[in-house]
């Protein structure tokens, strides 16, 4: 198995590393245009769910990425330094009396995504997986 992994203060603007991180596992591993914007959409999305949810913002603190490559599967494993979260209890955005509401679309997405998608240490590190063919 392939890893490679990456470190970012918890500054939005960072998410541009993330961006050419994966732009250069596409070109690495050969991910195929339909694969590679649903990663791009939910490694992206989950990374900024660390910084501003998991973090709070704190660039003292780190967000970690690993991209672990398998034959037939990419996992990205994004972990935070914060405190977790509750994610079985996450509101679904679609249903009615959450559609004016903000927050939760983000999870939602991802889900929707990726083809396995886990929660671990308490929300404080995700495990996202993706299968090549």
């Amino acid at each position: 198995m392939n890893s490679i992994k990456i470190s970012i203060p918890s500054l939005i603007e960072n998410i541009k590393i993330i961006e050419s991180f994966i732009d250069n596992a596409r070109d690495r591993f050969e991910i195929n245009d339909d694969i590679y914007g649903n990663i791009m959409i939910s490694v992206t999305e989950c990374i900024s769910n660390a910084i501003v949810h998991g973090n709070q913002g704190n660039k003292e603190k780190l967000v970690h990425l690993e991209l672990m490559a398998e034959e037939d599967k990419l996992s990205f494993v994004i972990e935070d330094e914060g405190e977790g979260f509750e994610y079985e209890n996450l509101p679904d955005p679609t249903s009615p009396e959450n559609l004016e509401k903000p927050g939760g679309r983000g999870i939602f997405l991802i889900k929707h995504l990726s083809d396995e998608l886990k929660f671990e240490e308490g929300g404080k590190r995700t495990v996202l997986s993706f299968y090549m063919d």
